[in-house]
């Protein structure tokens, strides 16, 4: 039995209280995505839903319990998607939502947080920052304070894509999951090496934000005092120690790639499979660029995990030329 903090349980119940727009997400095998990476690959979208990503997930579960201890206020530090999400569940269930993030975040996903009615601020520094500012809001209003990935409800309720890839494509052998501060990963990472042992779990974060992977390979924590990353929702410096134990035990590995194959495997995802994706949700294709000799002839599985993109910087990554009208 896994020795994590999550709960096979708590994350079957987690199910039960996700607005059923987040669940059962499209998984399928794109071919062609196929030839120009030498394997077989299915996609599970998690963006096909009202935040384009998988953090509602989590944050469903969250605001559920909250209602139902009749807490009314919550704040939550976010690069964006995490945000967005409890912002659209905490208005679903009438609690007052606050977010703090970097003035520097996308600020598409920040428009859309003002849009769903949570209160907004913004600080100017990086995520950690905002962390800060997050917590010291909490310890002040006496609210409670949403820490992703810490909060293990925003593991478990991730762990519900695990459930939903376990159920439905049990022909794949490895699952290439983006790394971040860890939800994702330890979340369907524990219902692999739970319900599906033989399939090995890789983490994928940018070279230019290794702090977690940097983590998982030395079995400690080792921050950085900066990133340097397109995929800010994967960009933290600090990795929470708890969330590393539950990573060492349910990930096989974890990887780093450059810049250049994040941008390609946006690119890749726009031509081939005519999916918009922001770069953190590029990470799995970016692996499997980067070390196609390692993957040949595999069945992998990687997660899209969001789409909150600002359409000039994306146009700029992809390589797509401006439309001139007459």
């Amino acid at each position: 039995m896994l020795k994590t903090r999550l709960d096979a349980a708590r994350i079957r119940a987690a199910r039960r209280m996700i607005d059923p727009v987040f669940l059962d997400s499209p998984l399928y095998r794109c071919e062609a995505l196929e030839p120009g990476l030498g394997c077989t690959v299915s996609i599970k979208l998690e963006t096909a839903n009202p935040v384009r990503s998988f953090k509602a997930r989590g944050t469903e579960v969250v605001t559920s319990l909250l209602a139902e201890k009749g807490s009314r206020d919550v704040v939550c530090a976010s690069a964006g998607n995490l945000g967005l999400a409890l912002a659209w569940s905490g208005r679903r269930r009438g609690l007052a939502v606050t977010v703090v993030a970097s003035r520097f975040a996308t600020a598409v996903k920040l428009d859309r947080i003002r849009a769903l009615g949570a209160r907004l601020e913004l600080v100017d520094g990086d995520h950690e920052m905002a962390r800060e500012r997050a917590a010291a809001i909490a310890r002040y209003d006496g609210i409670r304070l949403l820490e992703d990935s810490l909060d293990i409800e925003t593991c478990e309720g991730a762990a519900t894509i695990g459930l939903e890839l376990v159920d439905g494509a049990p022909s794949f052998d490895t699952v290439l999951i983006a790394l971040g501060g860890g939800a994702l990963a330890t979340g369907v990472g524990h219902v692999l090496k739970a319900l599906a042992p033989e399939v090995e779990v890789i983490c994928v974060q940018p070279l230019g934000a290794p702090a977690m992977t940097r983590s998982w390979h030395q079995r400690r924590v080792v921050t950085t005092d900066s990133t340097d990353t397109i995929a800010d929702g994967v960009a933290g410096r600090r990795p929470v120690p708890a969330v590393l134990d539950d990573l060492l035990l349910v990930a096989d590995d974890a990887v780093l790639v450059q810049e250049a194959s994040i941008t390609a495997g946006m690119r890749i995802l726009l031509e081939h499979a005519g999916l918009v994706v922001e770069p953190s949700a590029a990470l799995g294709i970016a692996a499997i660029l980067e070390d196609r000799a390692r993957f040949a002839g595999r069945h992998l599985v990687t997660i899209v995990c969001g789409s909150n993109v600002d359409v000039g910087a994306y146009r700029h990554w992809v390589g797509m030329t401006p439309v001139h009208r007459p």
